[in-house]
């Protein structure tokens, strides 16, 4: 686990836009049961460069630019929140576990799952653009 003050900031980046921390599986659960009803975007939140300097400000920039948002916001922390994030890797089967990484979920069901490995090499704003047009296809 890494130390919450090393991490805090990068909560913050999530957090301070709107984003709702889940920290066990038994919260990520209740949001995401069988009676979830609309969108909820969820990121598995990382230390990583990638997650510093693509996927959070990617996300940060899809909500700025996006006319239509997914309902719910919500993230976990990979290294901290480990059966936060176990729970969400478990509804987001069969992808591989992956950090960081972004689920969409409408009406309970996984409709988009972004992997780490879409991530690398690419910029915020191609990370933003492409949410951007999932939230248009997905959200209402």
């Amino acid at each position: 686990m890494y130390p919450e003050e090393l991490i805090a900031p990068m909560r913050a980046e999530l957090s301070n836009v709107g984003f709702q921390e889940f920290r066990t599986a038994e919260q990520v659960a209740e949001h995401l049961g069988p009676n979830h009803k609309g969108t909820t975007f969820v990121v598995v939140n990382s230390v990583c460069g990638c997650a510093a300097g693509a996927a959070r400000p990617g996300v940060r920039y899809a909500l700025e630019n996006a006319a239509k948002k997914p309902s719910n916001l919500a993230t976990v922390f990979a290294g901290n929140d480990r059966d936060a994030v176990a729970k969400v890797r478990e509804l987001v089967l069969p992808y591989p576990p992956s950090s960081p990484a972004m689920a969409l979920f409408k009406d309970g069901e996984l409709v988009h799952f972004i992997e780490r490995h879409h991530i690398e090499g690419r910029n915020a704003k191609m990370i933003g653009d492409h949410l951007v047009e999932v939230f248009e296809h997905f959200c209402e």
